[in-house]
């Protein structure tokens, strides 16, 4: 323990005595999470309306100013024929053509029915969806206004539609989100976002500090030294291993004052559960520094690992949405249980018993990659 002391404090020096690398851990991460928390969005907030008007009557007009007036939908341009609006679909110049058909509001006076027609370039398939949710919902809610002025009885007007309509019902539905009832996204992506930063500096600054040494050549003066390669590891991964626990802290209470986001579970499970985490991210770091001999081949095939590791991850896109083999392969991304177990925590405010499975698997992991890691290590300096 004595010679880990040692080490430990060498370690601790040579961190903070180079500027670059107290960069890359304390002030990166919080330049980081400002700029991804406003930039990784799932709102959209600005739609492109193309308008083709056959019927120019009052209903007709109410349902524009109501989509521009939500202030997500802009109004490009406007046109005689459905052609010249699928040019402005082709060129980029609005993402929704809004078709209001001729005698629409004659149709809704006389039977209480209407239609409009909505098309979407739906080449980013989750924003035309979300786009679209918010159209129909404005749409559907003055339809309703309509349907109560007109006559007791009559239906909603509606997005165009190829089904029979049968009735003339109306549902009453109220909806409540839990957990996050505000539909706040920087309170989905702000818990994931952290893991992000956590990861770095386990994966990659573990990596290039020992390939430093390599570059150096201090690594084969510690070999001939008394010290073995546990102390080694130890000195050299305890001072990243509790770095990565402060930078966590320090991103909590970032998040919690800047962007609000809920701590409604035990910050005792959070840190826990990161440092199960932060052993296994360590020893991919370490796994990798057996691999490579200079610090550029290091940051390489660690900016490799992660890509993989986030795009799998469930960070942004739901893992339940990718195809049954990749679910598989992701059930093997610790960054993938982390995610699940910070947002299940933070927002949800789960227990030990709600997250025992994923912790169970960091546990896992990390065991098995660290042994492999350490062994990997030392038939390289042998």
């Amino acid at each position: 323990m004595r010679t880990i002391r040692f080490l430990l404090r060498k370690e601790f020096r040579q961190i903070f005595r180079d500027r670059v690398m107290v960069a890359q851990i304390f002030l990166v991460p919080i330049i980081q999470m400002l700029v991804l928390a406003n930039a990784a969005t799932f709102t959209v907030r600005s739609v492109g309306l193309w308008v083709v008007d056959d019927d120019r009557s009052t209903v007709s007009r109410a349902i524009v100013d109501r989509l521009t007036a939500s202030k997500r939908f802009v109004q490009t341009g406007s046109s005689a024929s459905m052609d010249a609006a699928d040019d402005a679909l082709l060129d980029r110049k609005a993402e929704l053509i809004l078709h209001l058909p001729d005698r629409l509001e004659r149709d809704l006076v006389r039977t209480g029915r209407g239609s409009v027609q909505m098309v979407f370039n739906a080449e980013d398939g989750a924003a035309a969806g979300i786009a679209s949710a918010y159209a129909q919902r404005i749409v559907a809610g003055y339809g309703r206004e309509l349907a109560a002025d007109l006559r007791p009885t009559v239906g909603a007007i509606g997005p165009a539609s190829d089904a029979p309509r049968t009735g003339t019902a109306s549902l009453d539905v109220r909806v409540r989100g839990w957990y996050n009832p505000e539909l706040d996204y920087r309170d989905f992506m702000v818990p994931g976002i952290l893991v992000v930063l956590v990861t770095i500096v386990g994966s990659m600054l573990t990596a290039v500090n020992i390939a430093r040494e390599k570059e150096l050549g201090t690594l084969d003066q510690l070999n001939v030294t008394p010290v073995t390669r546990t102390q080694f590891i130890a000195g050299k991964l305890l001072p990243l291993w509790s770095i990565g626990l402060v930078e966590l802290g320090v991103g909590l209470a970032f998040a919690h004052v800047v962007f609000g986001v809920p701590v409604r579970g035990n910050l005792a499970l959070v840190f826990g559960a990161a440092a199960l985490y932060l052993v296994a991210a360590l020893a991919i770091g370490l796994l990798v520094s057996t691999m490579v001999a200079t610090q550029q081949q290091a940051m390489f095939v660690i900016y490799f690992i992660l890509i993989v590791y986030l795009l799998m991850s469930g960070l942004f896109t739901p893992v339940r949405s990718m195809p049954t083999w990749a679910q598989w392969i992701a059930q093997a991304n610790p960054v993938m249980h982390f995610v699940s177990i910070m947002r299940a925590v933070l927002l949800k405010g789960a227990g030990l018993a709600d997250v025992a499975r994923p912790l169970l698997v960091l546990a896992g992991y990390g065991a098995v990659v660290f042994t492999l890691a350490v062994r990997l290590y030392a038939k390289r300096t042998a």
